[in-house]
C-alpha cells in the first residue's frame, strides 16, 4: 500500500522536483524496512507516514536543495544512525556518491542491508568514529559536501565534518532551532578555523510548519545558489 502518494505534489510545490516511479518505490521501500528495523532495534520514533514523509525524506532532501542542480558529488553523511539524511540524497541524486557513517555497528548493518534492499549502487555504509575516519587518506579531504543533522553543540558537529572536505566542499548542518548563542559560536569557531559561514538557511516544513535551519560552512570563499 502506497505510504506517500497523497504527497506527490509537495515535492514538486517545496522542492521543484518530483521522485521518478522507482524512486517513489523506494521511498516506500525505505519506509517499510525503517519500520521493520524498528522492531529489533531503535532507529527512530518518526514512524507516522506523514511524519515519515516530513521530517525524514522530505528535511533530508531540504538540506542540500542549493546543490540540486550539480551532478557527481561526492557527500558524506556523518553520523548517519538509520540512514538520514543520507539514504533519501542518494535515492534522489543517483549520480551523487553517498557514504554513510555511524559509530554504532548495528545502526550500520541496518544501513548495509538497506542500501542492498533498495539496490543503491551509489551508497556505502562505514562503521567507526568520525574523529579516527576523518584523519585517514581514503577519506580525509575527499568529500564535496558533509552533512550532519546537529543534535549536538554546531561547533563541536562542524569539527567533525571539516577534515573530511575538499577545499572547495562545503559543511551542512542540519538544525531544529537556531538560536543568537549558537551563531556567535559558529562564528568564533569559524574565526579560529578560518572559515566563513556561507549561508543561514531558515524555512518551514510543509506539513506542520516546523522551524528549521540548515548552515553551511565552507573552508574558502565561496557561494552558494539561493534556492
Amino acid at each position: 500500500m502506497p505510504h506517500f502518494s497523497h504527497l506527490f505534489e509537495q515535492w514538486q510545490s517545496t522542492l521543484n522536483w518530483l521522485p521518478n516511479p522507482e524512486q517513489l518505490a523506494q521511498f516506500e521501500k525505505l519506509y517499510e524496512l525503517v519500520l521493520e528495523g524498528n522492531s529489533k532495534q531503535n532507529l527512530t520514533r518518526i514512524i507516522a507516514p506523514d511524519d515519515f514523509w516530513e521530517k525524514h525524506l522530505w528535511d533530508s532532501l531540504r538540506g542540500v536543495l542549493a546543490y540540486w542542480d550539480r551532478e557527481n558529488i561526492k557527500l558524506i553523511d556523518i553520523g548517519t544512525g538509520a540512514g538520514f539524511p543520507g539514504l533519501p540524497i542518494a535515492i534522489a541524486k543517483p549520480s551523487w556518491q553517498v557514504t554513510l557513517v555511524d559509530s554504532k555497528q548495528k545502526k550500520v548493518a541496518f544501513v548495509q542491508q538497506t542500501i542492498q534492499d533498495l539496490q543503491l549502487s551509489n551508497a556505502i555504509s562505514l562503521a567507526g568514529r568520525v574523529e579516527e575516519l576523518n584523519q585517514t587518506s581514503g577519506y580525509s579531504k575527499k568529500y564535496d559536501l558533509a552533512v550532519v543533522r546537529a543534535v549536538g553543540k554546531p561547533d563541536i558537529c562542524a569539527s567533525y565534518c571539516l577534515p573530511f572536505l575538499k577545499r572547495s566542499g562545503t559543511a551542512i548542518l542540519y538544525r531544529g532551532q537556531w538560536l543568537p548563542e549558537e551563531s556567535e559560536q559558529i562564528d568564533l569557531f569559524c574565526q579560529e578555523q578560518e572559515l566563513q559561514v556561507v549561508k543561514q538557511d531558515r524555512f518551514q516544513t510543509p506539513l506542520t510548519a516546523g522551524i528549521r535551519h540548515s548552515v553551511y560552512l565552507s573552508p574558502r570563499s565561496t557561494s552558494i545558489s539561493n534556492s
